[in-house]
């Protein structure tokens, strides 16, 4: 018995056309999931209150950046990893020198860089010295002499007499933080995994259609 097998033009065009479909199918897929995870990565950073801008750092890219191809992956990251991994991971903060970690008072008001103000920065703006009180119980205390503005801010007291002076806590010290967990970054990663093979097939079927 002989066999023969020809290969007409007909079937190699009919597997090249599948080829394409299937490059096509992933490459849509993987674009779609990777724009997904950033949206649902974004939604969480928003959601727990941490502002828009740090949620625009989140971003998204899908490779080959031109073309389709069946080796075709999405790239999610953030242009701010610290933060996000801090919020993410709810890390223990220490004070680098060993010492105490200052956290400020509405007293003490926001940085000029913006964000939080340091105690030196502080008696910088303010013109006013900061004095140390240990507290036995609950933390200890950066207190400055002053009165409290109309906003609530701890400014220089402008009485010649000394009236309405009084003692401000600025920052209250630590020697470490627990950050609380707001984020679940794997969760949503998960989730855009599991749910690629679903897109593929889709998009394969609809390039068909």
């Amino acid at each position: 018995m002989k066999l023969k097998l020809d290969i007409t033009p007909d079937l190699v065009a009919a597997m090249a056309a599948e080829v394409k479909a299937g490059e096509k199918a992933v490459t849509a897929a993987m674009r779609k999931a990777g724009t997904g995870l950033k949206t649902a990565w974004r939604g969480q950073v928003t959601g727990a209150g941490l502002g828009r801008r740090l949620a625009n750092s989140i971003r998204s890219q899908t490779f080959p950046k031109a073309g389709e191809s069946l080796d075709a992956a999405a790239l999610v990251w953030t242009k701010a990893p610290v933060i996000i991994g801090a919020h993410d991971t709810g890390p223990l903060i220490r004070s680098k020198d060993g010492f105490w970690l200052a956290i400020p008072t509405p007293a003490a008001g926001k940085s000029s860089k913006g964000g939080r103000i340091t105690p030196g920065e502080w008696e910088r703006r303010t013109g006013l010295r900061l004095r140390f009180v240990f507290r036995r119980r609950g933390p200890s205390l950066l207190v400055a002499e002053g009165r409290l503005n109309t906003k609530g801010r701890a400014v220089a007291s402008r009485s010649k007499t000394g009236r309405g002076l009084t003692t401000v806590p600025i920052f209250l010290l630590v020697p470490q933080v627990k950050l609380r967990k707001r984020l679940d970054l794997a969760r949503d990663a998960e989730r855009a995994v599991d749910g690629v093979p679903g897109l593929i097939v889709a998009n394969w079927v609809e390039g068909k259609v």
